[in-house]
């Protein structure tokens, strides 16, 4: 369980136990057959034996079942490749696949990721700005597909049966393929805990382009690294890494990371935020920018030219995480930015302050019940949080969907306010044409890591451990793979991609 598959090994595994097994299984297309490709994982048809009706079958490893009806091989219908091992059970039993996925360090468990049987190779994921909705067809031809629950299970259903079916995990551009070596026809075949989780590092598979300005008020580096991807996947933008560092500031006596620790690297020095985020060419190579609060504005290095490089960026389709006071971006931006949100700067509020989880919308609801499975809510629907801010009165409803957010409390001299919101660009368009994201929180990670230290020194304890992770750095993990994932309406349940 868990080894990664070649890129044709999986395409013909039907062929050991095709026609007795796999009699009469009827598709939609003809098209071209994968079982007419040879590959390094055997030859054959692929095809079913165009037996027409239903039938009971004579069993695999002495399961019955009935073959599903169909036409012949070529013809009208047809099935290819891994259609050809999916079976109708008897009884109206279902040959199903379970399990639970994680993030890449293999700890926590995930919501919302598709979980899918490809019928085809994959298709290269390109890197940059695009627009990733969720109406879009996956890649591969699925064939049977699900999505991850607040416990980041899933059980997916008519899988075909054999050797090496191969499986995929996918969260917008985060994706893993992996192979399972048997599944048993008519019973659920549950897969090894641990086993299926995101890549680690571009070996594994798929990760977005991420970029991140450190700041001196923020760890937010750590947190991508305590979440599991491979030191070797963090190097400058020269490097061939999925997640390239740049030196933002801190203020007077502070420090904000600005290079790699010895051995990583060699050592390099961060090239600076500001001359990362001037240019909408320098934007636009990433999926994702991620903004780690530097202690104050800092609007010498935000000039317009930047604000509205980053208002572009967002609008073609680009995901942005903005923390505290990257709210420059937002109250200074162009267009519609500014109305985001009633913004309010007020004394922080003490720690342990109540955060609140918005339950109105379905992801809502989903975080709510994700956070007690973590472990980081022991009230359900409530965390509380070390070094909280306050910016924001209230966000704009017509635009904006508020996560998180605390009422009034004399005792912690906290103001009402939202801790974390979001909106789809571009603002004001059709939600079917809104391809972009946008994240702002005013919860800070950095209550146990260390900004300044060369990374990743920072995110490790004394001997060596990697920090653990907060009930808000949890919830942060959450809002950051909602911000990795096909867009959608916020108002709207994540929809269960169709298998074809």
């Amino acid at each position: 369980m868990g080894r990664l598959h070649g890129s044709a090994g999986w395409l013909l595994a039907s062929a050991a136990m095709a026609p007795a097994v796999i009699a009469g299984w009827a598709c939609g297309d003809s098209g071209q057959s994968l079982g007419s490709t040879s590959s390094a994982g055997g030859n054959g048809s692929g095809s079913g034996s165009g037996a027409a009706g239903q039938g009971a079958g004579g069993g695999f490893g002495g399961t019955p079942f009935y073959a599903v009806s169909g036409g012949s091989a070529g013809g009208g219908g047809g099935c290819e490749g891994l259609e050809c091992q999916q079976i109708a059970c008897a009884g109206g039993g279902k040959t199903t696949v379970s399990g639970t996925v994680y993030e890449p360090a293999g700890n926590i468990p995930l919501y919302n990721v598709i979980v899918y049987v490809p019928n085809r190779e994959l298709a290269p994921i390109p890197d940059g700005a695009s627009c990733d909705r969720c109406s879009v067809t996956l890649s591969g031809d699925p064939i049977a597909t699900a999505l991850t629950d607040t416990q980041g299970r899933f059980v997916l259903e008519d899988v075909p049966v054999g050797e090496d079916i191969p499986l995929v995990v996918q969260i917008g551009k985060w994706r893993r393929q992996i192979t399972l070596p048997r599944v048993e026809p008519c019973v659920d075949n549950p897969t090894e805990d641990g086993a299926i989780r995101l890549p680690r590092s571009k070996a594994e598979g798929h990760i977005p382009k991420i970029a991140l300005t450190t700041g001196g008020a923020d760890v937010l580096e750590c947190l991508l690294y305590k979440m599991g991807i491979d030191a070797s996947e963090f190097t400058p933008e020269t490097g061939d890494g999925r997640v390239n560092l740049f030196a933002g500031r801190s203020l007077e006596g502070g420090s904000a990371t600005s290079r790699y620790r010895d051995g990583l690297n060699n050592g390099a020095s961060f090239s600076t935020a500001r001359a990362f985020w001037g240019s909408l060419d320098n934007l636009s190579r990433y999926d994702m920018v991620i903004l780690s609060c530097e202690g104050s504005e800092f609007r010498a290095d935000k000039p317009q030219a930047a604000l509205q490089a980053m208002f572009d960026y967002a609008s073609a389709g680009g995901r942005v995480f903005a923390s505290h006071w990257h709210n420059t971006w937002l109250r200074f931006g162009p267009g519609r930015f500014p109305e985001t949100a009633d913004w309010n700067e007020r004394s922080d509020p003490d720690d342990h302050l109540p955060v609140l989880v918005d339950t109105t919308f379905p992801k809502g609801e989903a975080l709510r019940d994700w956070l007690v499975t973590v472990e980081a809510s022991k009230v359900p629907g409530q965390i509380l949080i070390e070094d909280p801010q306050h910016w924001v009165d209230s966000v704009n409803e017509e635009i904006a969907t508020r996560w998180l957010f605390n009422e009034a409390n004399r005792e912690l001299e906290a103001e009402a306010g939202v801790k974390y919101f979001t909106f789809n660009t571009p603002i004001g368009s059709p939600e079917e044409e809104q391809c972009g994201r946008f994240v702002y929180t005013d919860i800070h990670v950095a209550t146990t890591d260390l900004p300044g230290a060369p990374f990743p020194s920072g995110c490790v304890d004394r001997d060596g451990g990697l920090h653990e992770l907060t009930a808000q750095e949890k919830a942060l993990l959450f809002m950051l793979f909602d911000l990795s994932a096909c867009i959608a309406p916020d108002d709207e349940p994540p929809p269960v991609p169709v298998p074809r």
